[in-house]
């Protein structure tokens, strides 16, 4: 009878002993797929970002090739850097398109400009007007070196 216990017990031991194997296992395996999980969200915010900066320079070349207006690209590529969270180092690098952009970004566009009086858009039109003027050869040199701007990320 003790043999036999013995046997059971041995049974029951090998048998736990074969769970806690497979379960250790499939702990392994969640933890690798959580690992490559966030390894290809890494990848894509990444790709993603850089798909968003080449958007950067493809506007400011579109600027440089009178593509764009001035302010348009200015508000363009300023909140695309906003939305990258990059606006505070790059207005050091660029800081025409953030001093032109600081002079437009309140002004309202599409429906709501539209909405506007007349001598309203007259006056948001002459500020926006006289910033390019004054800012138009450093907008153009912050666009070139926009293009050529190797951006670390």
């Amino acid at each position: 009878m003790s043999s036999l216990v013995i046997a059971l017990a041995v049974i029951v031991i090998v048998l736990l002993a074969c769970y806690a194997g497979y379960l250790l296992l499939k702990v392994k395996k969640q933890q690798q797929e959580a690992i490559e999980a966030n390894q290809q969200r890494l990848d894509e915010g990444k790709a993603k970002k850089q798909q968003i900066l080449d958007d950067i320079k493809y506007i400011a070349a579109a600027m440089l090739e009178e593509r764009c207006e001035p302010s348009e690209g200015v508000m363009r590529i300023a909140k695309l850097f906003e939305a990258l969270s990059m606006s505070e180092q790059m207005t050091a690098e660029f800081p025409h398109i953030f001093e032109h952009y600081d002079c437009i970004k309140a002004h309202p566009i599409k429906e709501a400009r539209k909405s506007l009086e007349k001598q309203q858009r007259m006056k948001l039109d002459l500020a926006r007007m006289k910033s390019e003027a004054r800012l138009e050869q450093g907008l153009i040199d912050d666009a070139q070196k926009i293009t050529q701007f190797h951006f670390i990320h």
